[in-house]
């Protein structure tokens, strides 16, 4: 029977699964809403990946047990205790074959780098970090902005509305941001901006990060300093993974992968100087194909 390799990539907003053959070619694709179990629970992150694995299975014209192996990058597997319990779930979807599970950060490494190894930087509503050296150990962050580890699209958004808040109460320097985001919430004013996200009336979330990367453009000093915050705090992720795995003397890509790098070619710009402080031999590069083709070739290698 032929081999058919399949790929998935759950998050906090979507999730994908592909299946395809031993040259690559797509057999079937499928996607469907968040399947992070931190946020939809086990329940419904088990009916979420039913959901597109059996769809991808129906279009390669194969059931689930057909499938020879699986790779996935899973949102919320963050640390050893996680794997069992994933583990568990996909055996009861009917995955029978060799299972190859990551963080879904991993993939943009395993799709990005060249040498199937390196640093991967993801950012998306909010962002991740890991690493993979040349002999299979993995870095990786805590993935859990509670502990600091925040520059995703939603964090940008929420330091510009502390700029726009400081702006206000004259702690800070007034800033374009604050029309960009009275505009976008359909507010009166700032005074009515700030009341009405503390009372529900209006909420700002993650798609709004484009307006900080327009204000930035324009020139706001605000703005500016506000993406310059978010890529220096990406580069230090980086950074920190590279002294794990001791990659600081080495040649190796650090992957971008995530659509918040899609929002201001200053973003790649910062971190790229970060990194080079640390690791002079690092080479910076976007992911410009979707990070789920990653868990098809993790399902190769296994």
């Amino acid at each position: 029977m032929p081999a058919n390799y399949l790929g998935v990539d759950t998050g906090a907003t979507k999730s994908e699964a592909l299946l395809a053959d031993s040259q690559g070619r797509v057999l079937g694709y499928a996607r469907s809403g968040p399947g992070n179990w931190e946020t939809v629970g086990w329940e419904g992150m088990r009916a979420v990946l039913l959901e597109i694995i059996s769809q991808a299975a129906t279009a390669a014209g194969i059931s689930i047990e057909e499938i020879t192996a699986s790779g996935m990058g899973l949102a919320g597997l963050d640390r050893p205790e996680d794997l069992q319990p994933h583990l568990d779930l996909l055996r009861e979807i009917g995955l029978s074959g060799p299972l190859a599970l990551v963080n879904d950060a991993v993939l943009g490494l395993v799709a990005g780098a060249e040498a199937g190894w390196g640093v991967v930087v993801s950012g998306g509503t909010s962002c991740n970090c890991y690493g993979r050296d040349a002999a299979g150990r993995y870095g990786r962050m805590t993935g859990d902005n509670r502990f600091g580890e925040y520059a995703g699209a939603l964090e940008l958004v929420q330091h510009a509305m502390q700029a726009v808040a400081r702006a206000w109460s004259y702690r800070g320097p007034q800033t374009q941001l604050s029309d960009a985001f009275v505009s976008a919430a359909g507010a009166e004013d700032v005074d009515d901006l700030l009341a009405g996200l503390v009372r529900g009336r209006y909420s700002l979330d993650a798609g709004h990060a484009y307006l900080v990367f327009q204000t930035a453009e324009a020139g706001d000093p605000v703005a500016i300093a506000t993406v310059t915050w978010a890529g220096r705090q990406l580069g230090e992720l980086a950074n920190g993974v590279i002294r794990q795995l001791s990659l600081a003397e080495q040649s190796f890509e650090v992957v971008l992968s995530g659509s918040f790098f899609r929002g201001s070619p200053r973003l790649q710009t910062l971190i790229a100087e970060v990194v080079a402080a640390e690791a002079p031999g690092a080479r910076i590069t976007r992911l410009h194909a979707p990070p789920v083709t990653g868990g098809v070739l993790l399902a190769m290698e296994a």
